[in-house]
């Protein structure tokens, strides 16, 4: 087993997931950007913030394997 290749992958892996935890978030802002602050917030936006804090958790997995 190559733990130099296993390293790059688990490097590369964590920086695809953080990225798209960023494209959750950016889309959450986005949806409560044009949600008026009276009105209760979209479930998508609910829905993209739950996506990204599980995505950055799964990120952080590398981080203790690594």
């Amino acid at each position: 087993m190559d733990t130099e290749a296993d390293s790059a992958t688990a490097k590369r892996l964590r920086s695809i997931l953080l990225e798209l935890a960023r494209n959750h978030d950016h889309a959450a802002a986005t949806g409560a950007a044009a949600t008026p602050y009276w009105e209760a917030c979209p479930p998508s936006v609910i829905g993209h913030r739950a996506a990204a804090a599980a995505l950055r958790d799964e990120a952080n997995h590398f981080l203790d394997e690594g």
